[in-house]
């Protein structure tokens, strides 16, 4: 059986992280995993399509029932991956993307589950520190509060790189695509996976 590779790309908010993976799985590269959230919908996000929105009453027996592959909670809501989601593709053959924080990485990285641990690598996106604050003040999205939050987080986020796989520090969209499917590419083309 051909698995595909499970990618998990992490950094902090505002890194590019999901534009990387949505870009691929647009090119037809890997597919994406929607994870699930207590948060409320931004302006023009789908259920199904950009989170599973879901109260934090489902949210809480998914947890109990065990059917998360990873869960944290973050900027107070909480997020996780169901786990069927991810097995399902990988024995399709197919490539996934997770983006997710620190804490969901060091969770799935600690999965005794097989097939998760024979098809698991991931990369963290670096984003300088005055560029970082630029891109999140840009998006003009949050509040100065939580802009201040996010880039408290982005500090604590970036002290764990090195527990990653790979690290791209990120330069600008197309430089950052190129770098990022070339990971890609090369994860496909190892031996242990077939």
């Amino acid at each position: 059986m051909n698995y595909g590779t499970l990618l998990i790309v992490s950094g902090p908010s505002g890194s590019g992280k999901t534009t990387l993976c949505r870009r691929a799985e647009a090119a037809g590269i890997t597919g994406y995993s929607i994870s699930c959230t207590t948060r409320a919908p931004r302006p023009g996000e789908q259920d199904g399509v950009d989170y599973h929105f879901l109260t934090p009453e489902v949210f809480a027996e998914k947890v109990q029932n065990g059917e998360f592959l990873e869960y944290a909670t973050v900027h107070g809501n909480s997020y996780g991956t169901l786990k069927a989601d991810i097995i399902e593709l990988l024995q399709a053959g197919k490539n996934v993307v997770m983006d997710i924080d620190v804490q969901g990485a060091a969770s799935i990285r600690a999965c005794e589950d097989a097939i998760i641990r024979r098809c698991y690598a991931d990369v963290y996106i670096h984003v300088p520190a005055a560029e970082l604050e630029a891109r999140l003040r840009g998006r003009q999205t949050d509040s100065e509060e939580v802009i201040t939050l996010r880039l408290r987080n982005a500090a604590a986020e970036d002290a764990r790189q090195g527990e990653y796989q790979f690290a791209l520090v990120s330069a600008d969209r197309e430089s950052d695509y190129t770098r990022f499917t070339a990971l890609l590419s090369a994860l496909s083309m190892r031996t242990a996976l077939s």
